[in-house]
This record gives C-alpha cells, structure tokens and sequence, in this order.
C-alpha cells in the first residue's frame, strides 16, 4: 500500500478535570525526524510517545504537539509574598540612601526576576492523565495514518498516468526510426559526393551499418517498457516503497537520455523531451512516498 509521507492527525481525550489534545504534522524526509512539544509534566511518558509514533509512520519529518486545558482554574505559579515585600522595602531603602527615584514598574520587574520570588506550580501528571496521553496519541497516529493513505493513492494514481504517459511517447518513437535510418543514409551520401571523392560502395555500406548500429535505440525502449513495469508492480504489491520507486525512477531516467543523446533526429528529440518532462513530475512526487 502506498502512502504519503504528508499528513495531519488530531485526537482529544478527556478525564476529570482536564482535556489532553495530541496534534501529528508530518512532511517528507529521508528519515524519520520526530520532534515532540509537550507541558513538562507529562515528560516521563515522551518515549512511549516517542515508540507510538515511530511504528506507525516509519518515516518523514514529525511534529507532535500536545496542550493540556484545565476545566478547574489553577495557578501555574506561586509568588511568595513576605519575600516580595522584603525585597522591595530593601530597595526602596537603597533607593533613598542614594537619592535615586524608584520606578515602580521596573522595581516590579526586577523583583520578580529574584530567584525564589516566583516559583511553579508544575505537578508530575497521574495515571489517569498519562494514559489518556497514549491514548490521545494512539487515536492521532492512527487518523495521521488514514490521511497519509489517502494522500498515497492520490500521488499514486497521478505517478501511474504520468508512466502511461511515457510508455506512450516511447511507442510515438517508432514510425519515425525507419525515416531516420534513410535520412542518416541519404545525408551520408550526400556529404561524401560534395567532397567529389571516390569510395567503395560495398565499403561504405559497410560502414554505414556500423554507424546506424551505433544509433539504435531497441535496446532502450526495451529497458525502459521494463522498467515501467516493474514501477507498477512495486507499486502495486511493496510497502514503504517511495526508495526503491525513486531508483526505478532514475534507471528510467537513463534509458531516456541515451536515447536522446542517439536520437540524432528532431522528431525523436521532442518526443524525449516530453518523457523527461513528465519523468521530472514523477521524481518530485516519488520523494513524498513513504
């Protein structure tokens, strides 16, 4: 089955006093690349998080994301009064020692920035919390796996009518290689009697077979209709198969070249031209396969 390596997956999950939202964003990489975001209280479970995810996507660059909402109103930090008063009574003291006038806010904001002023409130999560955590993460995983499927038969689909595309420019090539063998011939012919030199005709027939040997293109179109087959039949029966859709992808590549590069005639050259037009589309989408 083929699929995408783009996706998003959301899942919520509540308990008592709380609602644990898990969002997954994936895109395409060469590895799998998963970074989590997550409240500190919830930390001690980031690998289960961590082994949840990477089963089911295997690949791409992930971001996870989690924000836990409060039904209660709680204070995430506590300030401790006596020693705020303490610390602005010793300043104010300092202040008028040195006669210099004390700004309110930016005492304010230096006391708050003393250590042991403000400290948090952070609680390590319950059982209850972190199991609604995996499980909030299981649902996500799974939607982002339904949504990189779908994506896959999309990017699919349209890879398959861009190789149905390329086998029919190959197929467009033959009529024109009988012409071209007579044109190469004729324009040998023609070069040589207006040097005004004489030749051996069987001699030169002989060579000239040599060279249109040389320019036959049969064994690439061979090449390439096999190539395009095995393409769909990874396609069609592999996993996790964006890599090796990517090397056929190349090889196809080749055989398109060398059959450019021995075309030696306009007609063919356009024809190519469109194989690797519709050959670049395929590469760009085969990287966003897992």
């Amino acid at each position: 089955m083929i699929k995408s390596m783009t996706g998003f997956g959301k899942a919520d999950v509540l308990t008592d006093n709380k609602k644990i939202t898990v969002e997954i964003r994936s895109l395409n990489s060469k590895q799998l690349d998963l970074s989590v975001k997550m409240p500190s209280a919830y930390r001690e479970v980031e690998y289960e998080i961590r082994n949840i995810i990477s089963k089911r996507l295997q690949r791409g660059k992930v971001e996870v994301y989690v924000s836990v909402e409060s039904a209660a109103a709680e204070s995430c930090i506590n300030i401790d009064n006596q020693l705020f008063k303490a610390c602005a009574e010793q300043i104010k003291t300092a202040a008028g020692t040195a006669g210099v006038e004390v700004d309110s806010a930016a005492m304010l904001s230096a006391i708050l920035r003393m250590p042991n002023v403000v400290s948090s409130n952070d609680r390590a999560a319950c059982a209850e919390e972190t199991e609604a955590l995996l499980a909030a993460t299981r649902e996500a995983a799974e939607r982002i796996d339904e949504f990189r499927i779908q994506e896959g038969a999309s990017l699919i689909s349209d890879i398959l009518k861009r190789i149905d595309l390329i086998e029919k420019y190959r197929d467009e090539i033959t009529p024109f290689e009988g012409a071209r063998t007579t044109a190469i011939r004729n324009r040998i012919r023609e070069n040589i009697a207006s040097l005004g030199i004489e030749t051996d005709h069987s001699r030169l027939e002989q060579e000239m077979i040599f060279y249109i040997e040389k320019l036959d293109i049969t064994e690439e179109k061979v090449r390439l209709k096999n190539h395009c087959k095995y393409f769909r039949e990874v396609a069609a029966n592999e996993e996790c198969a964006g890599r090796k859709l990517g090397f056929i992808a190349q090889e196809m590549g080749r055989e398109i070249n060398t059959t450019g590069s021995k075309a030696n005639d306009t007609d063919i050259q356009i024809l190519v031209v469109k194989m690797k037009d519709e050959l670049e589309k395929i590469k760009e989408q085969v990287l966003n396969i897992l």
